[in-house]
């Protein structure tokens, strides 16, 4: 019987020898790659923190303790030991187990984690919980390098130091983000050593005069003051936190001890480890970036799947090319250099490139400096991240009406990586912002003819939106603010993006039932003109708005007070995802269930014109 098949909690964990834990380390590895391969999912960082998340098990409780994970995209391990591992096959699969923690799933995951930077700042509010409500339960945060790069994490380590709450926070280096890190922090870190005796030493020191309080006040005095002449200071020393590392992070006893000891200091800790990304498979260890997050490959090559050409591939070309033509272009993006298709532009313009890490709030700010200085910035984001810098689109781009275009890829339902990101917020929170252009491309020719208008001929800031994946089977070019792609005279069915793919669909399915919609596709949104649809909606009288974002702020509503400021009287059903509270799973079936796939779309467009029935 595999050691792995016997663990269900951190219990089962604690009950291990040194040489079965080992034994279990390498059973973990074998399982992860072995599911993710079938699964997809994030393979690299969960490999580097096996002995981590064990060490972690070993000290803590997860069913009391509160573990929060930053992002979370390294909780696999965790899962496996908190009774989930029967459940793996069905990772990131629909109504499976989430890739990220999720407290619904169970009550060893602490806090929801799909974005980087947070965990301090939710362990230090869990502490303050802990304390006022006079409760009994230990925090810990695992901290990854890469989160280093967002503001918010030194917001959190000032507050924990601050806060002087017993607090434990693990910073997991592996000098990865998801691209390679840049920029101080990761300097800062590769230059932080203490020596290792010193960690045992001061273990031996605390169980030593701890009996004898007087004489452990003096002399942690005059410990103290020593250790600032002889040993350097370091950021979060100076800060207030008590550092101790680095440590081994793929020695599972050592690791044990010095968390052990950091949790008994009682104070604001920080403990500095040192893994390797992909640790244990040499596929992942020698492409930390490209085995980061994968769909399905082969488990024994590494070789992944082909996936086709996507809307993020298209976007790197074209950017590529418009460099060539314009020296003035230069494209950012946030840790996500090969994510979001830029990888071919930092090779071949490297001095007209920036990977600021995870910063999305620095690198829009920045970006509006360049562009106020007369460089035409181009900022290549998730949609999902590009809300961490939302006060940064409305004071600092918008207010001077600067010319920044951000490529927002991700724009829509993504599908296995769920709730925390899906991009199906930014048409809302997008059209809230003073002067943005709102472009939303259908196809590669699209996409290709939008991004060359943004960047050369239009002015101020400009939003050009575009899914995860391939084309949907509409390949036409149509990038003109309206355009016509089907007559009727029933319906009038609109859309924007590879939406339009399910709106052509439904409109054929309307047309074998005797309805006719006329079908009209929106490459740009935001604003409240839309000449083209109110003369459709005067001659159908009926609106039916299909779209892949939340209500709240949909085109449907503006199409309908449009109408109604216009006196044409209209009969409309709006579909979209509602509050946007959306489960991950496979997009077609997302679609399917939350309706607004083209079967969904038809049955409401029959509905709508259906005869009405009067008692």
């Amino acid at each position: 019987m595999k050691i792995l098949d016997r663990i269900n909690s951190s219990r089962d964990v604690k009950l291990l020898t040194d040489e079965e834990l080992q034994s279990l380390a390498a059973e973990m590895r074998m399982f992860l790659v072995d599911t993710v391969s079938k699964t997809g999912g994030h393979l690299a960082s969960n490999l580097g923190a096996v002995e981590l998340t064990l060490a972690l098990h070993r000290v803590y409780d997860t069913e009391r303790d509160r573990l929060v994970f930053d992002v979370g995209h390294q909780s696999y391990v965790h899962k496996i030991i908190t009774g989930r591992r029967d459940r793996f096959e069905t990772l990131r699969q629909y109504e499976g187990l989430s890739g990220f923690p999720k407290p619904h799933e169970s009550v060893d995951d602490a806090f929801i984690a799909g974005h980087a930077s947070n965990s301090v700042s939710v362990a230090v509010g869990m502490a303050k919980a802990r304390t006022l409500l006079g409760e009994n339960y230990d925090v810990v945060a695992v901290l990854g390098d890469g989160a280093m790069t967002g503001g918010l994490a030194y917001e959190g380590l000032a507050a924990a130091a601050s806060s002087k709450e017993p607090i434990v926070i693990i910073l997991n280096d592996n000098n990865m983000s998801i691209d390679q890190n840049v920029g101080g922090t990761a300097r800062l870190l590769q230059s932080m050593r203490i020596r290792p005796g010193y960690l045992r030493f001061k273990r031996l020191y605390r169980d030593v005069f701890s009996a004898v309080p007087a004489v452990y006040s003096f002399n942690h005095e005059v410990k103290e003051k020593l250790k600032d002449k002889l040993l350097p200071v370091n950021t979060f020393s100076a800060m207030g936190l008590n550092y101790l590392g680095p440590v081994d992070g793929h020695d599972i006893r050592e690791l044990e001890n010095v968390i052990r000891l950091a949790k008994e200091m009682e104070e604001p800790v920080l403990v500095h480890v040192l893994t390797r990304k992909g640790k244990g498979v040499s596929y992942a260890e020698e492409h930390p970036d490209i085995y980061h997050g994968v769909s399905p490959f082969n488990p024994f090559t590494g070789e992944l799947f082909p996936t086709g050409r996507c809307f993020s591939d298209c976007a790197g070309e074209v950017l590529t090319e418009l460099a060539g033509e314009k020296e003035n272009l230069f494209a950012v993006t946030a840790a996500m250099s090969i994510g979001t298709g830029l990888d071919s532009f930092a090779k071949k313009y490297p001095k007209r490139f920036w990977d600021v890490g995870i910063a999305e709030g620095h690198a829009t700010s920045m970006a509006a400096g360049m562009a106020k200085q007369g460089l035409v910035p181009v900022f290549a984001v998730y949609s999902s991240f590009l809300q961490r810098g939302y006060d940064m689109l409305i004071h600092d781009v918008s207010l001077q009406n600067l010319h920044v275009v951000f490529c927002v890829d991700r724009a829509g339902i993504v599908g296995s990586d769920g709730e925390t990101h899906h991009g199906i917020f930014d048409v809302s929170y997008l059209r809230t912002v003073p002067g943005m252009s709102i472009c939303c491309p259908a196809s590669f020719a699209e996409l290709a003819a939008m991004l060359r208008e943004a960047i050369c001929r239009m002015d101020g800031p400009v939003a050009v939106r575009y899914p995860r994946g391939g084309e949907c089977g509409y390949s036409g070019l149509h990038p003109e603010k309206e355009a016509l792609l089907r007559d009727g005279t029933d319906l009038t069915l609109v859309a924007y993006g590879t939406m339009i793919c399910e709106a052509l669909r439904a409109a054929n399915m309307l047309a074998e039932q005797g309805i006719s919609a006329e079908v009209i596709k929106l490459g740009e949104i935001g604003g409240s003109s839309y000449p083209m649809v109110m003369t459709s909606l005067r001659k159908t009288g009926r609106l039916l708005a299909a779209e892949e974002v939340i209500a709240t702020g949909c085109i449907g509503t503006v199409l309908s007070t449009a109408a109604a400021e216009n006196g044409i009287p209209v009969k409309a059903a709006l579909l979209n995802l509602g509050e946007g509270i959306v489960v991950h799973g496979g997009r077609a079936q997302l679609m399917h269930d939350y309706g607004i796939d083209a079967l969904s779309v038809a049955e409401r467009g029959r509905a709508l014109c259906a005869p009405e029935q009067h008692e």
